[in-house]
């Protein structure tokens, strides 16, 4: 795809929508609402690369109650003609359609290649990838089988989703622990990831969420690899021109 004078690919994930509270969440709604206003004017494609909820699980009749404001938002987008992209986090995997039907985005469950006036881009929400955490992949396959997903759906919705919200706020997005730390280039799953995948083929960008950094780290010659951050604490985005991508605060003023 060969971007018009202008225009902009943007990149943004990990809200956590839903905790530590209804104020502070809802704080952070607006914020991001705010940041899709200010970029739709040069967006030529924009990608939420997945946690953008603490919690979702789509029941046959019944969502989750709240983000009416993202929702309006994103829809509003669509309609425009603005191709907007959902990636399924390991937070809110269990997306199933609404998404796509109601507010008109694309959804994701794995990373995807894109190619942007000649400069390729592997893109996706990050979790799993790379070597070890293998606690985690065994529970992503428990939590992706669809026996388990209609299982859970058995549940009444005031009840699966109270169950659900009770984990969600235990967890250290919920109460707003210590960052992510930086484990070094040699630890770092996701750099491990971009390694290997350069053996099989070339990329000139590796584009994730999920490590709450906003990070920045050359893989090889002329090969970057950018995490956006997040929107719990960093307010980090990533943005193409066309020529190059680059790492970017938010504005909350």
């Amino acid at each position: 795809m060969e971007l018009k004078p202008g225009q902009k690919i943007y990149f943004v994930s990990d809200s956590h929508l839903g905790v530590p509270s209804h104020a502070r969440s809802l704080e952070r709604e607006k914020l991001l609402v705010k940041w899709l206003d200010t970029v739709k004017h040069d967006a030529a494609e924009i990608y939420l690369l997945g946690d953008i909820f603490d919690f979702w699980f789509e029941y046959r009749t019944v969502v989750p109650k709240g983000f009416v404001r993202l929702f309006g938002k994103i829809a509003e987008l669509t309609d425009s003609g603005l191709p907007v992209y959902y990636f399924t986090g390991n937070h809110d995997l269990w997306a199933f359609g609404y998404f796509e039907k109601e507010l008109g985005v694309q959804l994701f469950r794995e990373p995807v290649e894109k190619t942007y006036n000649g400069k390729s881009f592997f893109i996706g929400h990050g979790d799993g990838l790379g070597p070890g955490d293998n606690g985690y992949k065994f529970l992503k396959k428990v939590f992706t089988s669809r026996f388990n997903q209609k299982m859970f759906s058995f549940l009444h919705p005031g009840l699966g989703t109270g169950l659900a919200l009770y984990f969600s706020r235990k967890s250290r997005i919920a109460n707003m622990a210590a960052d992510e730390v930086f484990l070094g280039e040699e630890k770092e799953r996701l750099i491990a990831f971009c390694k290997d995948m350069l053996q099989k083929k070339h990329y000139d960008y590796f584009v994730f969420g999920h490590r709450h950094l906003p990070l920045e780290i050359k893989v090889s010659e002329n090969v970057r690899y950018i995490n956006t951050g997040d929107w719990v604490t960093q307010f980090t985005y990533a943005v193409f021109d066309g020529k190059d991508l680059q790492l970017k605060s938010f504005n909350k003023t």
